[in-house]
């Protein structure tokens, strides 16, 4: 059986991050019902149309939820959505600060109908300071979490090429409501999970705060090189092809000298003894190490790394990533059903007691609504549980 089998998730989400944290619990069994707005539906399914007509956003991180066609400013709907929410075990919303209160769905109030009930609010910048009502994206955070002063060259600032500060926050609320869920099967009651991107990327920023904070000076943009470990990042080989290697400590330096560089001087040599004497001296090791592999190529160069059991990989497509041996060795592929036919997908990185994941369909947009509306009207409420009783951890 599934982890979250008989748990009921409904969530009025859109974009990146409460999508990605739903999906999550979604391919551990839970039913999530995803509200969308007639008509449009969550702005994401118009990013673009690479996946078979579909956006590649979209397909990646809404499998396995039931699409809900919901205006939850009509009286109508927002009833049917109040009874919905007062069946259910989690409640989750990345409206605007203050949003879900104006039109009914504050946290406050749905756990006093339903006092078993975990919510949670994702936003950018959180419910209070002057940054409330600032809009927010994953770029945007990015700037304002200080991650775009770090990654780069020297020369230009860039972004991360996936949306990092959604990610971050999505898996925030995901391991917040798991955390959640466990605590009411020993209190009986529900709480309130809140999640700022700020909060979850700063989070993430920790090394680079440390480092400039008590070091006096913030990690450089190094590109993919690293501001404060070396050797560590890419190499040229004598076939022009680029091996990167990371070296975490003196004992693996020194093999790296004498086992693949063939240069033991350089492990004894003072000005390289440490790391940080590395790191200030990169441009030495980098000769150092691209003039011993001027006569091997990318395979020679990695099969001696390997050998002397030094951290190397190669940089790879994303079409090599989808052919990665290691990724079909281990069987993790797997195919999604959606509206335009099925798509290969990844098993998620868990999978508790190796039960396989759920990983449903992609919704096409308010699938469900019909049947969700006829659910509703044939069953009568279920009522919730007393707070402070103990109780199973599944759906009435």
């Amino acid at each position: 059986m599934p982890s979250l089998d008989g748990v009921t998730v409904v969530s009025i989400e859109q974009a990146v991050a409460a999508p990605f944290a739903t999906r999550q619990l979604a391919d551990l069994g839970a039913r999530v019902i995803k509200v969308e707005r007639p008509g449009s539906g969550d702005f994401a399914r118009g990013y673009d149309t690479t996946v078979q007509g579909m956006s590649s956003h979209f397909v990646w991180i809404n499998r396995g939820k039931e699409s809900l066609a919901l205006d939850i400013k009509d009286p109508d709907d927002a009833e049917l959505l109040g009874k919905l929410i007062d069946r259910a075990d989690v409640f989750v919303q990345n409206l605007a600060p203050g949003a879900a209160e104006r039109a009914g769905f504050g946290a406050d109030a749905l756990r006093a109908r339903n006092p078993r009930l975990i919510t949670c609010q994702i936003s950018g910048y959180g419910t209070e300071g002057p940054y409330r009502d600032k809009k927010a994206y994953d770029l945007l955070i990015q700037c304002e979490a200080g991650l775009l002063s770090i990654t780069g060259s020297e020369e230009e600032p860039a972004k991360a090429g996936v949306s990092i500060a959604d990610i971050s926050a999505g898996m925030y609320a995901y391991s917040g409501i798991l955390a959640a869920l466990y605590e009411r099967e020993a209190t009986g009651a529900g709480t309130h999970v809140d999640v700022a991107m700020l909060d979850a990327l700063g989070e993430w920023m920790g090394y680079p705060y440390y480092y400039a904070n008590y070091g006096g000076t913030a990690p450089r943009r190094t590109g993919a090189r690293h501001a404060s470990i070396s050797p560590y990042g890419p190499f040229r080989t004598g076939d022009g092809a680029e091996v990167f290697l990371a070296v975490q400590n003196d004992r693996e330096w020194q093999a790296l000298c004498t086992r693949v560089l063939g240069r033991p001087e350089l492990a004894s040599a003072p000005e390289l003894a440490t790391n940080s004497d590395r790191v200030r001296n990169q441009e030495r090791v980098a000769e150092a190490v691209e003039a011993s592999f001027a006569d091997l190529t990318a395979d020679g160069a990695t099969t001696r790394l390997d050998a002397a059991g030094i951290a190397n990989a190669r940089l790879r497509t994303m079409a090599e990533f989808a052919d990665h041996p290691q990724l079909a060795a281990r069987n993790r592929w797997r195919e999604v059903d959606t509206p335009q036919g099925p798509v290969r997908a990844l098993l998620p990185p868990v999978t508790p007691g190796g039960v396989e994941p759920v990983m449903g369909p992609v919704p096409a947009l308010g699938e469900h609504t019909d049947a969700i509306r006829a659910e509703l009207a044939e069953s009568p409420p279920c009522g919730a549980s007393p707070a402070g009783s103990a109780g199973t951890g599944r759906a009435s």
